[in-house]
């Protein structure tokens, strides 16, 4: 990270230091060999789909009365999202770790496909688990995984959603650290997790960097993305932070309502606390309990954030907002329509956002928002609760 914190660090029970500082060293060992690097690499280039395109949308700017507006096509990556740089990413390390088993959870679903797919290719058995809540809005997902020979494991507890998996996923690496590698989906958990994935995402970051030069010559004016556990827009903003003349904008779930149980914007509505294994910003009461969350998007339904956000909205250096259930939709059907690209709930999140503020930008200014993934597993939640009401 740029910048010194608190935010972090290893809050987990005794039974997990030890395959906590195992994975550490194996990391530090991987990020410094280049025999890793030049694998995850030819992975990313020959099976993921990387470099992703810089997609400019004209029709889409015109529509919101936008300066030029790209969209980095994350959605146009093999299992349509961000998830699987990480998936390969870690799914290698646990390979020359010697692990045969991988551990995963879900909430939208696309980590989990894409771990699966991960699995698949490098010969490892894998198991997701998923909240039922998150399990019947996300079917075509779920059915993904297990055509790619994962076991999905339907999660009842709690809410039954991605906090409820996360809970699971640690319990069961607990119990099998001796074969098994638990592949954290997003930019969150104990020490070394959030630093991995970020590792692993910033490719996101890298290459819109060149890829805007090349097509502009300039850097961008402002860069929104959607933060659930953080992973796509941490990745996205991360070779930008140093350029204190960008404007980089993460976009939470405003869910219904700025109201307990409505959203999951815990920048307008968390404070500091501990989640599953490190210090950063929660939904928690004035008891510490923490509070159920509310998002259309499965993806931003998670009542804690990745440490690296905690600390840049406490640095200032990134603005944090949110944005409803409804705008969300309502920007899912403009762009669908106006460029005939289908977005992710959760990307639709930072591009209701781009919507509300491209107007007060000058002509020559350049956004860039990141697509993280498409609309394909969002399909049947919209069209039974949803349909047609935004266009």
């Amino acid at each position: 990270m740029v910048y010194p914190h608190s935010f972090g660090g290893q809050f987990v029970p005794e039974i997990l230091m030890t395959p906590l500082l195992r994975l550490q060293q194996s990391w530090e060992k991987a990020r410094a060999s280049n025999t890793f690097q030049e694998e995850l690499d030819a992975l990313l280039r020959h099976y993921a789909g990387r470099p992703t395109p810089l997609t400019e949308v004209k029709r889409f700017a015109a529509a919101i009365d936008s300066p030029r507006l790209f969209l980095k096509r994350e959605d146009l990556l093999h299992t349509g999202a961000h998830k699987i740089n990480n998936a390969l990413g870690q799914c290698l390390l646990a390979k020359q770790m010697g692990k045969t088993r991988i551990i995963a959870e879900t909430g939208a679903g696309q980590h989990g496909v894409a771990t699966a797919t991960a699995c698949a290719r490098l010969g490892l058995q894998c198991v997701v688990y998923m909240g039922s809540v998150d399990m019947a809005r996300q079917k075509p997902n779920v059915d993904k995984m297990r055509l790619l020979g994962a076991e999905v494991v339907a999660v009842e507890q709690g809410s039954a959603t991605l906090k409820d998996a996360v809970n699971e996923a640690l319990r069961d690496w607990s119990a099998h650290d001796d074969n098994s590698h638990y592949c954290l989906g997003s930019a969150l958990g104990p020490h070394p997790y959030p630093e991995m994935v970020r590792a692993f995402q910033s490719v996101i970051s890298l290459e819109t960097k060149e890829q805007l030069s090349a097509l502009t010559g300039q850097a961008p004016t402002l860069m929104i993305a959607c933060v659930g556990g953080g992973s796509n827009a941490i990745g996205f903003f991360h070779h930008f932070l140093a350029d204190e003349s960008v404007q980089l904008v993460g976009v939470e779930a405003g869910g219904l309502a700025i109201a307990p149980g409505q959203h999951a914007a815990r920048f307008a509505g968390g404070s500091p606390g501990v989640l599953h294994g490190c210090y950063t910003y929660l939904l928690q009461d004035a008891f510490g309990q923490v509070m159920p969350t509310h998002s259309v998007s499965a993806g931003l339904d998670y009542p804690a954030v990745g440490p690296d956000h905690a600390a840049l909205h406490e640095s200032g250096r990134v603005r944090y907002e949110h944005v409803s259930d409804a705008e969300a939709l309502k920007a899912f059907h403009l762009l669908t329509r106006c460029e005939g690209i289908i977005p992710a709930l959760e990307s639709s999140h930072a591009l209701s956002y781009a919507m509300k503020v491209a107007p007060k930008f000058a002509k020559e200014d350049i956004i860039v928002v990141n697509l993280s993934g498409r609309g394909d597993k969002d399909l049947n939640h919209i069209i039974e609760n949803h349909h047609d009401n935004y266009c």
